[in-house]
């Protein structure tokens, strides 16, 4: 199995968090650094082997000159179910789905809206997207750690599953006939977004019991994924933070 890296700040602090490291390099000249102390400090405590080298050299264990001068190595991680996640919920769920999201700072980006707007998990598919790699912890600014991410093997299969236990998925797509602000996402939710070129894929927007866009008052007619991603999750906290207020 291929080593599995964690490098920047947020990304490492949030491994070591969650007990997810085994072992930490920093950069020598970065050793005393207010910012990377309280990480020495709790590898060590976690008993793990801190090693102190050049800038240069964590650039080419991580292949990245964007380490701020610290690097984890990760521990081989259990992958989360999807459907015993949903059992959990009592019918509170909110999924984040990603159909074929390749760039790895765009679903970074995705991880770290969902983990901020309280997703029950995010769910991608294991083929023809990005994996959750190095970079992409580093976009998520510690968000891939602390976020459940369920992959599955079809993503359509996994929707339709998901429909039979309760769930509706709301698609996003330019061409949907209701707008975000016009649907009712406070119910059990799974929240779908498609590739940056290709948007949902067809077997997958057939899964949506909605097809929604989000209204566009310029004159630019799409939104980056990731931006959308984020307006789209805020938008439901924000109605079922209503819903919670209004139940007390």
């Amino acid at each position: 199995m291929a080593e599995e890296w964690i490098y920047g700040i947020h990304a490492v602090s949030a491994a070591l968090d969650v007990q997810e490291a085994d072992t930490l390099w920093v950069v020598r000249e970065r050793q005393n650094d207010r910012r990377l102390t309280p990480l020495i400090a709790e590898a060590s405590r976690q008993g793990l082997p801190v090693h102190v080298e050049t800038a240069e050299y964590l650039a080419r264990k991580c292949l990245s000159e964007h380490h701020q001068g610290v690097l984890a190595r990760a521990l081989p991680r259990s992958e989360p179910d999807a459907l015993a996640l949903l059992e959990k919920t009592q019918g509170k769920a909110f999924f984040l789905a990603l159909d074929g999201i390749v760039d790895p700072h765009n679903l970074g980006a995705c991880l770290r809206s969902a983990e901020a707007a309280g997703v029950t998990a995010v769910i991608l598919p294991r083929d023809n997207a990005c994996p959750v790699n190095a970079t992409v912890r580093k976009a998520a600014a510690g968000a891939a750690s602390w976020l459940p991410v369920c992959m599955v093997t079809n993503l359509a299969r996994t929707l339709d599953q998901m429909k039979d236990r309760g769930c509706w998925v709301v698609g996003l797509a330019g061409d949907g006939e209701n707008t975000l602000y016009g649907t009712d996402l406070r119910g059990p939710l799974i929240l779908a977004l498609g590739s940056e070129q290709k948007g949902l894929r067809r077997l997958v927007r057939e899964k949506c019991d909605f097809l929604v866009r989000i209204p566009m008052a310029g004159r630019i007619e799409s939104l980056n994924v990731s931006v959308a991603a984020g307006v789209a999750l805020f938008e439901a906290q924000r109605q079922r933070l209503s819903l919670s207020v209004a139940g007390e």
